[in-house]
């Protein structure tokens, strides 16, 4: 698997051992998990709005018919 270093200060670091610590995930996990999830915001964005203008879309062909 690829790696990837990534600069933090000390303090970013704190914060960052201390939210993962918190939810009881290793610092790696937690910050994988927060990188891909900007990743695929677009996507999900686009997705929940797609959802959404099917959802109208519906509705409305039901009131019309």
């Amino acid at each position: 698997m690829a790696g990837l270093d990534v600069p933090f200060t000390g303090e970013e670091l704190d914060a960052l051992r201390e939210r993962a610590a918190a939810e009881g995930r290793s610092v790696e996990a937690f910050a994988h998990d927060a990188v891909m999830a900007v990743v695929n915001q677009p996507r999900r964005l686009f997705d929940e709005a797609a959802d959404h203008v099917l959802k109208a879309s519906t509705e409305l062909d039901g009131r019309l018919a």
